[in-house]
């Protein structure tokens, strides 16, 4: 295994990476900051173009292929709409919010202590706000086909049991939250710096992938925020009896893939352990 490279030629020295330093978990200060105001934003207006788009595609794909089952883009254009407009969107958000457009992200980020909770609160309001007013544009364009055809809302399908809709939420989002944190890994970026990774790329295509998988299960949630803003316009029992799914499963998703990587990969449990021994002494 590759050991950790030392500015100076001092292995025991400083590392030629620097991890940030881990945010507080409430900053008052940060209150009166217009950066993180313009976040909120950034987070809005991301979750709104995500969901118009994605959810605009869903319901063409169904209308389509009502009259034509060879019509319109199938589940493999569903799952490259959603991946494409999560890479073009984390590319255009992620140097003013960080581009998370999810609340499970934004939850992982915060266990990991990458965000503050003043901040992760703001994000997943803004982004359920967002999911909301998206689906809505869609509805107001297309309103006959809209209810026609589920509204793009996310429900288990027939023939699934809860535990497998959860599951398939669970593992989804995991996939999608330990890209995210590989993607950014600072660790990762010095280790490879001659080799150009534009981290929103994987980022897209672990959602391209994710939806190819689990589209038959659930509709692919791994997003709160899209399941809520479609179930709230479109206000069907079914897309709110299974609601829950689409909340617990991605958190439970997002907490796994955050221990795992900061605690497991990073070795963050064995340096805080080493820290506390060193302190008995």
């Amino acid at each position: 295994m590759a050991k950790d490279i030392e500015v100076g030629g001092n292995e025991y020295g400083a590392k030629d990476y620097q991890d940030p330093p881990p945010a507080p978990l409430i900053d008052p200060e940060e209150l009166g900051k217009w950066s993180l105001y313009r976040a909120v934003i950034a987070e809005f207006i991301a979750t709104l173009l995500f969901l118009y788009i994605t959810v605009l595609t869903v319901i063409g794909y169904k209308s389509q292929s009502a009259t034509d089952e060879c019509g319109g883009v199938g589940i493999l254009g569903i799952a490259w709409a959603f991946g494409g407009m999560i890479f073009v969107l984390v590319y255009c958000t992620a140097g003013i919010s960080g581009g998370h457009i999810n609340p499970a992200v934004t939850f992982g980020l915060f266990l990991a202590r990458k965000v503050s909770l003043v901040r992760a609160v703001l994000y997943i309001i803004a982004q359920c706000l967002g999911a909301i007013c998206g689906v809505g544009l869609v509805k107001a364009f297309q309103k006959a086909y809209y209810v026609r055809y589920g509204g793009g809302a996310n429900e288990l399908a027939d023939g699934y049991s809860t535990g497998t809709g959860l599951a398939a939420e669970i593992i989804g989002t995991f996939v999608l939250v330990y890209t995210v944190f590989s993607a950014t890994d600072p660790k990762r970026n010095a280790r490879d710096s001659h080799v150009p990774v534009l981290a929103p790329l994987p980022i897209g295509f672990a959602v391209f992938m994710v939806h190819l998988a689990t589209i038959p299960i659930t509709g692919t949630g791994i997003n709160p925020a899209r399941s809520f803003g479609a179930a709230v316009i479109y206000g069907k029992d079914k897309a709110w009896d299974d609601q829950w799914i689409f909340w617990v499963g991605p958190f439970i998703g997002a907490a796994i893939a955050a221990i795992y990587h900061q605690y497991i990969l990073r070795a963050g449990a064995a340096k805080a352990l080493g820290s506390f021994r060193s302190s008995s002494y």
